[in-house]
Parts: C-alpha cells; sequence; structure tokens
C-alpha cells in the first residue's frame, strides 16, 4: 500500500474568501455548522455540493489549524461587521417596514 499526501479541499477566492474547492460553501459554513454540534454527515447532507470526505477534510483542517482559523473567521465577521454598518449609514434601516408598508399600499413616505 502506498501513503498517498492528500491535499485539502479548500480554494481562496479572487475576494479572498476561502471556499470548498469546486463549490460555493465557505470554510465558515463548514466550521459554524461543526461548532454548533452538526456531524460530518449532516453538514454533507446540507450542502449537497460538499462531498462528505471533504467535510471530514476540512473538519480535521479546522482542529489542526483551530487558531489561524480562527483568525481568519474573526477578520470576516469583522469586515462582515464593517459592511453592515456602511449599508445602515447608507440606507437607514429605521422605520423600513413602515415605508415598504405605505410603499405597498400605494402612498408615498
Amino acid at each position: 500500500m502506498v501513503i498517498a499526501t492528500e491535499i485539502i479541499p479548500l480554494e481562496t477566492d479572487a475576494h479572498g474568501v476561502i471556499r470548498v474547492s469546486n463549490t460555493r460553501v465557505t470554510l465558515d459554513t463548514i466550521v459554524f455548522a461543526f461548532q454548533e454540534g452538526a456531524t460530518a454527515e449532516e453538514i454533507a447532507q446540507q450542502y449537497s455540493t460538499v462531498l462528505l470526505a471533504d467535510v471530514y477534510y476540512i473538519i480535521g483542517y479546522y482542529l489542526r489549524r483551530r487558531d489561524e482559523v480562527e483568525s481568519y473567521l474573526g477578520k470576516r465577521k469583522q469586515e462582515a461587521d464593517d459592511l453592515q454598518k456602511q449599508m445602515e449609514a447608507r440606507f437607514n434601516p429605521v422605520g423600513i417596514r413602515e415605508r415598504l408598508m405605505a410603499r405597498q399600499k400605494g402612498g408615498k413616505q
């Protein structure tokens, strides 16, 4: 038996987001599901484009490089929070329901 080197099925896209190879599923998604208690089988079932073996590889990668992955996830969360603040500053969410309901009824506000 020859022991082969396996490649972790992760790729970084043009925006710096780490995704499962050949899918749109992010590393964040797999790790968060695992942290919430989902099994590899449950994750693979929920994200049908990800192979079960790949889920196991990614969980193993996370467990071996927890600090590095947690740092990446923290950076992604900060970027998401910053983007949300920018969007809220640009499009004030206060009173949005009322504005949408008024628009639906044909009124202007």
